[in-house]
């Protein structure tokens, strides 16, 4: 049975859709105002595998991940760059959808617009006004009363007394309570704005993943995605919103993937230590940097290093060189490393685990290569199980050429100081870094072969 760990309850739970073989799921997507960076790549690469896994598992998905096209950053790049935020965003919104689909990841279902969803928006503040949860402030903003939704802070574990002004949030002279937040901003000379019950004027952030959930998966339903910097204010604010104006439970699991750590700091824009995805993908292959994020849990931090990536395509070239010269015809999967895989992604969508399956399959193939019908069998269970994950889609003879095509620095020279290195890790009894040293070597195409006398010979393979 398919357990997750459901922010809200802080714990794992056998996973029960509310209907039966059916599930809604919504991923809080990008604020599209610069090119996507490795964190973002994350949490598209995270849950298009959860979705993926759902579908292998039966079930019929609904998979909706939004655009935020309007907000203040966008404004203020369109205005840095003198060109009007419609472009800005439709450039960025290409270039979204030209990262996902180099790291394989699926479109959405659904994936609506803040900008299309105004009309939305607009209907779901006027029903908090009347539930008598929201209120038009001294500036003419409409602000959501943090204080009238009894249950405020229960995903986030926050509570209203704790959070004191001008720590978490901006003391605001037009609000009736410095934690209020804005549901509709009135508008300003020059900035973008629609009409509405209040003046003209634009959303504010959160209420806009409260319109397009439920508008496009209903008042109630399965799963709610995202970043873990998203957990409090704007999912904590998401609920508020949804069940402050229908009265009715939002989200029954909430997800939450970890941070892109570098050096010991969350990845982001406001920092200035993020790479973006085309910046890395001139460097590495886009299966590598999809290996490199399932290689850890969802929930963990994942630590951005030239040798995590690294470490990622010798072990990609690992997997592909099983495949070597294999013909991957129809065969018989083989059903015990099928319940192993599954296993590992029923606890949790465990991708790490299910990536050492794929190990262990890989390790078996290299064995019994001389054995046709075997090595198809685990040929194609292995192309089976990482299709589940968005890995290995190339052809194995390609990818691995594009590797040695990117190696042929790989001199003599340097090759007789790596085997020095190994000789002396070897006599330090380090033989973790031994074998990673001959790993790496052979993902580079280059056999080491041990001699009498501790001497080693290499050749290219």
């Amino acid at each position: 049975m398919l357990k997750i760990y459901n922010t809200l309850t802080r714990k794992k739970e056998i996973f029960t859709p509310r209907i039966a073989g059916k599930v809604g799921m919504y991923v809080c997507g990008m604020t599209v105002y610069d090119y996507c960076h490795i964190g973002h790549a994350r949490v598209m690469v995270v849950f298009d595998t959860v979705a993926r896994y759902f579908r292998h598992s039966g079930y019929e998905l609904t998979y909706v991940r939004n655009v935020t096209d309007i907000d203040d950053k966008i404004i203020q790049r369109a205005h840095e760059n003198g060109e009007e935020y419609k472009l800005l965003t439709e450039r960025f919104i290409a270039a979204m959808h030209a990262d996902e689909r180099a790291l394989a990841v699926l479109p959405p279902d659904h994936e609506p617009k803040a900008t299309e969803s105004i009309p939305d928006i607009i209907a779901l503040i006027s029903q908090l006004i009347t539930n008598e949860l929201a209120y038009v402030g001294k500036n003419g903003d409409v602000f959501y009363a943090v204080n009238k939704f009894t249950s405020y802070g229960k995903l986030s574990g926050k509570k209203l007394d704790e959070l004191q002004a001008g720590e978490r949030v901006n003391v605001d002279t037009a609000k009736n309570n410095p934690l209020d937040f804005v549901l509709w901003k009135m508008a300003k000379a020059g900035e973008p704005a629609w009409e509405s019950p209040w003046g003209l004027g634009r959303p504010g952030w959160h209420i806009e993943c409260s319109a397009m959930s439920t508008c496009c998966l209903g008042n109630h339903f399965d799963i709610h995605g995202g970043g873990m910097d998203l957990q409090f204010p704007h999912h904590e604010n998401e609920i508020a919103q949804s069940e402050g104006a229908t009265g009715e439970k939002f989200v029954n699991v909430w997800m939450h993937n970890g941070f892109v750590r570098v050096d010991d700091e969350k990845m982001s824009k406001s920092l200035g230590n993020f790479f973006t995805v085309r910046e890395v993908l001139k460097q590495y292959r886009p299966e590598v940097i999809r290996l490199f994020i399932l290689s850890s849990h969802y929930r963990s931090p994942l630590n951005y290093s030239d040798a995590q990536l690294d470490e990622a395509q010798t072990a990609l070239t690992r997997l592909y060189t099983a495949l070597r010269g294999i013909e991957i015809v129809p065969a018989e999967i083989d059903k015990h490393y099928i319940s192993r895989f599954e296993a590992a992604m029923d606890d949790d969508f465990n991708t790490a685990i299910a990536i050492s399956v794929l190990f262990d399959i890989a390790k078996e193939l290299n064995k019994v290569k001389a054995d046709l019908e075997k090595s198809q069998s685990l040929a194609a269970t292995l192309r089976f199980l990482s299709s589940i994950l968005g890995l290995l889609q190339t052809d194995a003879e390609e990818f691995l050429q594009g590797v040695q095509a990117n190696t042929n620095d790989l001199t003599p020279e340097k090759i007789a100081t790596l085997i020095q290195a190994r000789i002396k890790a070897k006599q330090n009894k380090a033989w973790a870094e031994a074998d990673k040293i001959r790993d790496e070597l052979k993902a580079q195409g280059v056999i080491l072969e041990d001699a009498a006398g501790n001497t080693t010979k290499w050749r290219r393979e």
